[in-house]
């Protein structure tokens, strides 16, 4: 609480910002303090989970810092507004899609689950997405370990194999969700090809090692020879 004030972060609106000036240039219907985490800005600039955030117009801060997202749950809020990352569950964000996203999801909810089910412990769930506009998938997370701060505990010495629940998810208006259904129906194994190179993808985004780089390459190399 003493020290509070005194915090700065780097800001999608450009140069530093303390958390007195984010809530003073917060929009009106905006719920909370938004962060993203990555190793530096122009890593997060380029995370799709962003688009969300940006097409609103909200201010991002950009947390670049291992201890930076640490310090934001503990503190949980600033001022009564609650800090929430780009890539939480729910970002607090309904736009003009999202019913009808909610809707694909229901149709398509044994395709999406067929794909869970071949990425096995890899994932708790796949999804359509509600934060991607032009990017064709993501990882999120739920629950309070996120994506991020796996990996700043996965580097510590002696790590306990600390695991964020990752979520899939997918674009239900980029051309590859096209794809994915139309497999569904002609070919189910070809399909838990495409899922797991979606999901070695977005690893790839968040920065995150790949665990089979000669296995992804093979399928990818595979799909542009069909």
């Amino acid at each position: 609480d003493t020290l509070q004030d005194l915090l700065i972060f780097k800001s999608s609106f450009g140069g530093y910002v303390t958390l007195d000036e984010y809530l003073s240039r917060m929009k009106d219907d905006q719920k909370f303090i938004y962060y993203a985490s990555g190793s530096s800005v122009s890593r997060i600039e380029s995370l799709p989970q962003t688009e969300a955030v940006r097409d609103k117009g909200y201010e991002i801060l950009y947390f670049t810092d291992h201890v930076d997202e640490f310090t934001a749950q503990m503190m949980h809020d600033y001022e009564g507004k609650e800090f929430k990352s780009v890539s939480a569950e729910d970002i607090g964000i309904d736009d003009e899609t999202a019913e009808e996203t909610k809707q694909q999801e229901e149709q398509n909810k044994d395709m999406l689950q067929f794909m869970a089910e071949q990425l096995k412990d890899k994932v708790v769930s796949v999804k359509l997405s509600q934060r991607l506009k032009t990017h064709p998938v993501c990882i999120t997370s739920e629950g309070m370990l996120s994506v991020e701060m796996e990996k700043v505990l996965s580097a510590m010495p002696n790590e306990q194999g600390a695991k964020a629940q990752k979520v899939l998810e997918i674009n239900a208006s980029h051309p590859i969700f096209a794809k994915l259904t139309a497999l569904y129906e002609s070919d189910k194994d070809k399909l838990a090809e495409y899922a797991d190179i979606l999901y070695q993808q977005a690893l790839l985004i968040e920065g995150m090692a790949i665990e089979n780089p000669v296995d992804f390459t093979n399928k990818l190399c595979k799909i542009m020879s069909e």
